[in-house]
């Protein structure tokens, strides 16, 4: 049995998977707001409250915000704060009495749907979530791809190519620097340039109806969007040649992008003919947990 857990800033997931990936059980709590003892009494308890209820023990894979600093093994890049400088890691495999392990939740997002969702039997799949925030991850012939800074895939914090016109200025973002992609492809990052650009205060499921209703200002900002995704994206086709893009996250769910993108985004690759498939999630709001079960690739 794989038991996954999804540690997010407001909720904490828990599911286990037998060994062919179907769902045993699944769990969620609130996460206890920065209180790290607190956090890491929750996810040791879900474990060992499924394990009881299953009886069963299971291989236990964690997906968190931030990743694993290479010189520390404490977690850094964390929008929990209290997690940042923690050793998350060696104190859950002391909790739980067994190894545990950890990835950045975008690769879990990404593991999740290369195992067995939209990028199944794909030799590499770039792994993309657009909501409150914007990142990747990247499964190279079913294995997460870390990287030698633990970062691969920090897609996020990349500068938007191309900035211009519309573009400018270059909006600021949280971790110190300009016009990154996070600041435009976020879902917060659309509604505020829908804003800009003298819309009203709307998310992005309410632009998305009003465009398809015909309001032109709304239509004008999802242009914008589409056009501001397939140039961020060329840059990873360019760069990393995937076989399968995935969309996850609360933007991924305008069906319009699968569509309209592959089309914008050809003028930007460096090809004559671009065969990486655009493909939404399979599996939803469960992948990110989902895909930290499968960070043990047999059910031990």
């Amino acid at each position: 049995m794989r038991i996954g857990v999804d540690l997010g800033g407001t909720k904490i997931e828990i599911i286990a998977l037998g060994r062919s990936g179907a769902v045993m059980a699944r769990r969620r709590i609130p996460t206890p707001q920065g209180d790290y003892p607190a956090t890491l009494a929750a996810v040791a308890g879900l474990v060992r409250g499924l394990e009881t209820e299953l009886g069963q023990k299971g291989s236990v894979g964690v997906g968190t915000p931030g990743a694993l600093s290479r010189v520390t093994g404490r977690i850094k890049n964390a929008n929990s704060t209290c997690l940042i400088g923690q050793p998350l890691q060696q104190d859950l495999e002391r909790l739980l009495e067994r190894p545990v392990r950890l990835a950045n939740d975008a690769n879990c997002f990404a593991l999740s749907e290369a195992a067995d969702g939209a990028g199944a039997g794909a030799g590499v799949v770039f792994g993309v979530i657009l909501g409150t925030g914007v990142g990747a991850g990247i499964v190279v012939e079913g294995r997460v791809l870390a990287g030698a800074n633990g970062i691969a895939g920090e897609w996020g914090h990349n500068p938007l190519p191309l900035p211009s016109g519309a573009d400018l200025p270059l909006p600021a973002c949280y971790c110190g620097r300009a016009g990154c992609i996070e600041t435009y492809l976020s879902g917060p990052g659309l509604a505020l340039d829908h804003e800009r650009h003298g819309g009203q205060a709307l998310s992005p499921e309410r632009i998305a109806e009003a465009a398809a209703a015909g309001d032109r200002a709304c239509e004008a900002s999802l242009q914008r969007y589409e056009v501001r995704l397939a140039r961020a994206l060329a840059g990873v086709i360019n760069l990393l040649d995937p076989d399968v893009i995935v969309l996850g996250g609360g933007v991924s769910g305008l069906g319009r992008l699968y569509s309209t993108l592959p089309s914008l985004w050809r003028s930007h690759i460096f090809s004559d003919r671009v065969d990486t498939l655009l493909k939404p999630a399979c599996h939803g709001d469960a992948s990110g947990v989902r895909g930290a079960a499968w960070l043990w690739p047999s059910a031990e």
